[in-house]
């Protein structure tokens, strides 16, 4: 069987494949051998600890159906209830039933979640992963892994939100905005004594009716009544310099999350406190972004940085702090299960916005066990906010993209500037918190030119710790590199070493950042970074720092901001959704993690997400009862293009989604695009992603979102939207998008009351857009003052083939179809490639694995793998990509009716495919023979037999299917051949012979 597409659905072994996709991506799996020896056995499987999701609906979905179970999903509009009768029986059952499950592999639950997911983990082998899968109650397993802050270490004037005319005025004031409102910030913890945080204490009695919001305490458990009526529950867990005293009025709420995390990092390399207190900085800093108080004085050494507000002062917070920091920085994070746990108690409690300031190393799938609770917090009426991921700007590069949570990057604001000025007149302007005051003109000097005499140059430049030799770098400004220690780390060496200020160079392309540094400092980019190491290596070379300086146009995307497509999303839904500012952002840390500063400055996609969530928290005291989805179009549809370096509008949707927010536009729509849970697992059974709901599936990109994405416009399509009306009036359609035909229907909306509710088409006729480009654009609806703009993403393609054409005997012909997008169509046969296969036998105690070396510029690589397995044996594939002998990416396929696997993979990226044999059998001793072969094939790769195509070059009518035939000759019969049948802009078929 092929394992393209990923996720399949149909027979028993299919399902089991699907199960297992990413099942074992946290198993070291040592190289046995190459593609073409015999391999040798790696002795026992390593283990790991998981995730499996069971197939019934957790508290927040569960609409009854289980025995006499009543139902506990909320009713449209309203809040779960975890402490009624019926919540209580629900979750004694799913517990019992995760409990059952892992004892029937002999396995121990570690952690239950019963919320917002229908999950357990457990630690776990091969085979009882195996077992697990084949288990008809099990519907998902995924491995712990590890997640990491989002940031790269006054944005509410930036906004729009203080002043004369600014929102919160139009509010009430700070002392309303966001009152009522809980955010759950899941992060690092926080340091409540900040002026951020300071309130009231929590008293024992509950409020009067002159502030219906002021929450109260009884017994352990802070209580709130919130603006929609719900009831916030919380607690604050003590623990290390935490006790119950540190929560108040504005931190209703602490908790941490440490479980997987405490057993994965052994205690000696623990840093930090084992409680909700934050010894990094980095939950502090989103919290009172989000939500800090309003108007206070920050200083840090001494010196007043202003004032800072968060967005919504008047909000309370609730910490629920599952990300934690170890000693040799390796294990800085947090792991799934505990993240899951922490979104679960989250909307147990009762919180309305979540703060997820975090990600993984790279996209997390659709029905990844933290992704799957965060829809069902969305299905239970909590607005997400999830960072979009620092690791731009490169394409594809997002880490949280799911539909049902807003995907924030990061934008500049306006910058806080200094100048370098050199000696030879040449002046430079770079990012600057801590240039106040004339520094120089001085002597400048390179790292490597004032180092200590035993150290080696690089690690000067770098201004590593102790490098630099204080008789020599006295009185002068040192230029530093960026990069493999902190920047702030920098200017404390250049202060030791009695240097009185640092120019700070990018050796790349990567963000500028206001840090506050030991000594006057200026961040300059990589293009201003040349001429200043040129001139600092001259004799005599001087320069002066000053405040100032002409800064870029704002705001842009940052560098480091992720940029999609989404690769999980297959270019059909537009991420990120939208940008907020997230450079140079000032606000709470913690001393501990920060120089014993109170405030710093911070930036990251991490820094850019809490703005969104205060504004949603904004929008909620205005609009309790709006859906998340409902308030994210609002903000969506009223954002501004970011601009470009030259001042221009940029029309990058990849890097900026929707726009900048516009948080006083925000709270008038005009029209709102919203979804809920049926939607999304619509979309989900389209994006080929089984639910086992029997919601029917829709096209990915006719999901009801606020913008268009389209990632293979093949000719011609038409989407649907409905939208709801917040302001009634007439409004008319416009299109932009060139090089594409637009067709609205109908073009004219007319709404006579709020909450109408009307659908249109969106055709799409592609004509002079060039094939496989991005093309961008936008719809909008306008009517009177209001603008209602949707961005659109296409990507017109010219051929549609089919991924894989199968063939026998050692020569023969096969006819097929290609539809081409234009009037020509070419194809190119290259192959065929038959290398040696290798056979073995494999047990049940045994893992065998291959490395299978990937060519330089190969078009596209096929494994086989044919077991002759008893009857009795589950036999399956592991494979991914290869990185320091073990296996990342996982994919996991089971055998056809022919005991086969096949693995295609048409254009790898990886230098090296790692591929592992696992068998389960009734006993230790059962014997598995399989053989095993790899081809790959480039332009000049040695053939066996020859391969053509018919005809190579065609006239063609675009859209319409047009016959060619493959024909092949002096293959063998006995083995598995491939051969690459290419078409324009490198898209192709595989063709399997034998």
């Amino acid at each position: 069987m092929s394992l393209l597409p990923r996720r399949t659905s149909g027979n028993r072994r299919a399902a089991l494949a699907a199960l297992l996709t990413t099942a074992l991506a946290a198993l070291s799996l040592p190289l046995a051998t190459t593609a073409t020896a015999a391999p040798a056995p790696t002795g026992e499987s390593a283990t790991g600890t998981y995730l499996v999701t069971l197939a019934d609906e957790p508290l927040v979905t569960y609409d009854g159906g289980v025995g006499d179970l009543s139902a506990t999903k909320p009713a449209e509009g309203g809040k779960l209830d975890v402490e009624s009768a019926a919540a209580e029986r629900y979750r004694t059952h799913l517990t019992d039933q995760q409990t059952r499950v892992a004892e029937e592999v002999g396995a121990t639950v570690r952690q239950h979640y019963a919320v917002t997911t229908n999950t357990f983990s457990a630690r776990l082998d091969a085979r009882q992963l195996v077992r697990l899968a084949r288990t008809g109650s099990v519907v998902h397993i995924a491995p712990d892994r590890f997640h990491r802050t989002a940031d790269d270490r006054s944005s509410t004037d930036f906004l729009g939100l203080s002043g004369r005319n600014g929102l919160w005025k139009a509010l009430g004031g700070t002392a309303e905005a966001g009152k009522g409102i809980v955010i759950g910030d899941i992060d690092t913890g926080i340091w409540p004594e900040n002026p951020s945080f300071e309130a009231p204490a929590l008293n024992s009695r509950k409020p009067g009716t002159t502030d219906r919001h002021r929450p109260y305490r009884v017994g352990a458990t802070t209580v709130m009544h919130k603006a929609d009526g719900g009831t916030f529950k919380g607690t604050c867990q003590t623990g290390d310099g935490f006790t119950a005293a540190a929560c108040n009025e504005k931190v209703i709420s602490a908790r941490y999350f440490g479980k997987a995390w405490f057993d994965a990092v052994p205690e000696s390399n623990r840093a930090g406190y084992v409680s909700p207190r934050d010894s990094q900085g980095h939950g502090t800093h989103t919290a009172s972004t989000a939500a800090g108080n309003a108007d206070v004085r920050a200083t840090a050494g001494g010196e007043d940085l202003g004032t800072v507000s968060g967005v919504a002062p008047a909000a309370t917070i609730a910490v629920y702090k599952a990300l934690w920091q170890s000693k040799d920085g390796q294990a800085d994070g947090g792991l799934t299960s505990d993240l899951v746990a922490a979104i679960d108690q989250a909307v147990a409690d009762g919180v309305d916005v979540i703060n997820y300031s975090l990600g993984a190393a790279f996209e997390s799938a659709y029905d990844d066990p933290a992704q799957v609770a965060l829809r069902n917090a969305a299905a239970a009426g909590v607005f997400v906010a999830t960072a979009a991921g620092n690791s731009g700007p490169g394409a594809s590069s997002l880490s949280n993209t799911a539909p049902w949570t807003t995907t924030v990057a990061a934008g500049t604001v306006k910058s806080h500037t200094g100048t370098v000025t050199l000696g030879n007149g040449a002046s430079y302007t770079g990012i600057s918190t801590t240039v106040h005051r004339r520094v120089g003109p001085a002597p400048l000097a390179r790292g490597s030119a004032v180092r200590v005499p035993d150290t080696v140059d690089v690690y000067a430049d770098y201004c590593m710790p102790n490098s630099l030799d204080p008789a020599r770098a006295a009185g002068k400004i040192v230029v530093c590199e960026r990069g493999f220690n902190g920047r702030s780390d920098k200017s404390a060496e250049v202060r030791r070493a009695g240097g009185i200020g640092v120019v700070l160079v990018n050796p790349g392309d990567e963000s500028t950042d206001g840090d506050l540094h030991s000594v006057p400092a200026v961040h300059l980019d990589h293009v201003d970074a040349a001429p200043v190491r040129a001139y600092a290596a001259t004799d005599g070379a001087t320069a002066t720092l000053t405040e100032g300086g002409t800064s870029d146009a704002y705001p842009q995307v940052a560098g480091f901001s992720s940029r999609g497509p989404s690769l999980v999303g297959n270019g059909d839904l537009l991420k990120p959704d939208i940008t907020a500012p997230g450079t140079t952002i000032l606000a709470a840390v913690s001393p501990d993690g920060n120089n014993g500063h109170d405030f710093d400055y911070y930036s990251g996609t991490s820094m850019a997400t809490p703005h969104i969530a205060g504004l949603a928290a904004l929008y909620l005291t205005e609009h309790p009862a709006w859906s998340p989805m409902s308030i994210k179009s609002a903000m969506m549809t009223t954002a501004a293009p970011t601009k470009t370096a030259n001042g221009k509008n940029s029309d990058d949707a990849f890097a900026q989604g929707a726009g900048e927010v516009d948080a006083r536009a925000m709270l008038r729509p005009g029209l709102v695009y919203d979804s809920g849970e049926r939607d999304w697992l619509a979309y989900l059974e389209g994006s080929g992603v089984h639910t086992g709901t029997g919601v029917k599936a829709i096209d990915p990109s006719d999901l009801n979102y606020p913008s268009i994405a389209i990632g293979d416009l093949f000719g011609k399509q038409t989407v649907t939207r409905t939208v709801t009306a917040t302001t009634p009036g007439t409004y008319r359609a416009r299109v932009d998008l060139p090089g594409i035909k637009t067709t609205v229907s109908p073009s004219v909306l007319h709404f006579t009351h709020p909450g109408q509710k009307l659908t249109f088409t969106v055709t799409l006729d592609v004509t002079t857009a060039p094939a496989g480009r991005v093309d961008t654009g936008s719809l909008t609806w306008t009517s009177d003052r209001i603008t209602v703009r949707s961005p659109i993403a296409v990507t017109p393609q010219t051929v549609r083939a089919p991924a894989e054409i199968k063939g026998s005997g050692s020569s023969g012909s096969t006819r097929f179809s290609v539809t081409p997008a234009t009037s020509t169509l070419t194809a190119t046969a290259y192959g065929p490639v038959s290398s040696p296969a290798a056979k073995g036998t494999l047990t049940t105690t045994q893992q065998i694995s291959y490395a299978a070396e990937i060519p330089s510029g190969a078009k596209a690589s096929q494994i086989t793998v044919r077991f002759d397995a008893a009857a009795d044996t589950i036999t399956g594939v592991l494979w991914g990509s290869e990185v320091g002998g073990a296996l990342q990416d996982v994919q996991v396929a089971v055998p056809d009716s022919d005991g086969k696997v096949t693995v295609t993979v048409p254009h790898p990226t990886a230098d090296t495919i790692l591929v592992s044999l696992v068998a389960v059998g009734a006993n230790d001793e059962t014997v598995t023979p399989y053989t095993y072969q790899a081809n790959h094939i480039t332009a000049d790769s040695p053939v066996t037999g020859k391969v053509t195509v018919t005809p190579d070059r065609a006239r063609a009518t675009p859209g319409v299917p047009t016959d060619l035939t493959a024909a092949w000759s002096g293959v063998p019969a006995d083995a598995r051949s491939g051969a690459w049948i290419e078409y324009a802009n490198g898209a192709g078929s595989f063709l399997s012979l034998n």
